[in-house]
């Protein structure tokens, strides 16, 4: 039983432990639905904090954790899956008696750990994950609820207050979270992050070359260039931490390799029978008035490039094949998560099936891969970026994963503007079709 049985705004006072960009957006949802926020990040940052939240009297800035934990009803811990038992470690102890304590971590399996390790025994558990980024509209999207030490009251109370997102609720348990969120978002972030660090070691802004055209290069561009828009640690940690996710980023690194080595070795038989099996794996299930999620048509329009996309080159989307490749050998139908996919995911997801489903299409990427070399530079380094990846990931190493990120992250950081702007419109015009297919 919770120390405070019902979630009135006059009384209910909830409590945010990390105001990143994930922590910032809680604040401001919470806070314009009327409920009382309690909130401190590190102490460096408590008087800009405090000077950024001076006209809203419903958002109090502290100074750290303690006074947060033993005044809230309902504690978020938005921190870095890499940081968070330390963090409760601190904090937890200080936990108001009966409250409801949660995260906002991509990774649930140290979480977890954290709070049964570091929280008062008379504490309730209920967490949570928004399974998209700070910058995109809540509505509809995924939010993860995981009732891990609780009565429903408390799920209950939780889901009053979040309900303020409009967001679509998934009930999962820590386990089954980490494992769906590694099957659709790890080796997708590897994916777009590959492609960037390639482009950055061709010294090649891809908007420029006239290669990159059309609604599938759109698509790289935008959504990689979203990616390292954002801070390392929101992708590190769900890759690094979350042990499900070695496996797809490590068969994602494998199934790029051998599908370059096959196209270079010009094994045509073998690399052609091994993406149809894929296909029909991974598609083979779907009915067949099955409509495509996108097409170039729809998609030309969210271009960072001037040149027209009649002057779009073919390509052997390795990317793309590499992922079908990858979902096949790991056994994944990307269609069963839908119901808790982010918005990054369905869009990848749309790019592939259209790949994979448009008549001629793979066929043209398969002559392509084996017969033309235009792209082969480009997929010779996306290979070596994406193993690189799996190595940094495998072995842990955050120091390395961030000095990579942000390298890449500084040479394309002069478009990160309008990749954001033309990356929200993308996701807008996506999630509405997606949403018009599922009626």
């Amino acid at each position: 039983m919770t120390g405070t049985t019902t979630a009135d705004p006059n009384v209910f006072q909830i409590g945010i432990i990390g105001m990143g960009d994930m922590g910032q957006m809680y604040a401001r949802r919470l806070s314009a639905a009327g409920w009382k926020i309690n909130a401190c990040d590190r102490q460096e940052k408590y008087h800009s904090l405090t000077e950024q939240y001076q006209n809203n009297p419903l958002v109090t800035i502290f100074e750290n954790g303690h006074y947060v934990s033993r005044q809230s009803d309902y504690i978020i811990y938005s921190v870095e899956a890499e940081n968070i038992d330390s963090i409760v470690a601190q904090y937890g102890p200080s936990t108001k008696l009966g409250a409801i304590v949660g995260g906002q971590t991509s990774c649930k399996a140290p979480e977890i750990a954290a709070f049964e390790k570091h929280l008062p025994k008379d504490v309730e558990i209920v967490s949570c994950h928004s399974l998209h980024g700070p910058n995109v509209d809540t509505r509809g999207q995924p939010l993860v609820l995981i009732k891990h030490r609780a009565s429903e009251q408390s799920l209950d109370l939780v889901r009053t207050v979040l309900s303020c997102f409009n967001s679509q609720f998934v009930y999962l348990t820590a386990t089954e979270h980490d494992k769906i969120t590694a099957d659709t978002q790890a080796a997708t972030h590897a994916a777009f992050m590959s492609m960037a660090v390639a482009w950055h070691a061709n010294n090649q802004f891809p908007w420029e070359v006239p290669r990159y055209v059309g609604g599938i290069e759109n698509v790289k561009i935008n959504i990689s260039l979203r990616i390292f828009c954002n801070k390392w640690h929101v992708y590190a940690g769900l890759a690094i931490m979350n042990p499900a996710a070695h496996a797809q980023i490590l068969q994602y690194a494998k199934s790029v390799t051998e599908l370059f080595t096959l196209m270079i070795e010009n094994k045509a038989d073998e690399f052609r029978e091994r993406l149809y099996t894929a296909k029909k794996a991974v598609f083979g299930g779907l009915p067949e008035n099955h409509e495509l999620l996108l097409s170039d048509d729809l998609l030309d329009k969210f271009s960072l490039s001037n040149v027209p996309p009649e002057a779009r080159t073919p390509n052997s989307h390795l990317s793309l094949l590499a992922m079908v490749d990858c979902w096949w050998k790991l056994g994944i139908v990307p269609y069963d998560h839908m119901i808790c996919s982010t918005p990054l995911f369905r869009i990848w997801l749309g790019v592939t099936e259209y790949l994979f489903q448009s008549p001629g299409l793979l066929e043209d990427c398969i002559t392509v891969g084996l017969e033309n070399d235009t792209f082969r530079a480009d997929d010779l380094e996306f290979t070596v970026a994406a193993r690189s990846w799996s190595e940094i990931i495998t072995f842990g190493h955050f120091d390395l994963y961030q000095h990579k990120f942000e390298r890449t992250q500084a040479y394309f950081s002069p478009r990160f503007a309008d990749a954001t702007k033309l990356g929200n419109e993308m996701i807008k015009t996506i999630f509405e079709k997606t949403k018009q297919r599922k009626a």
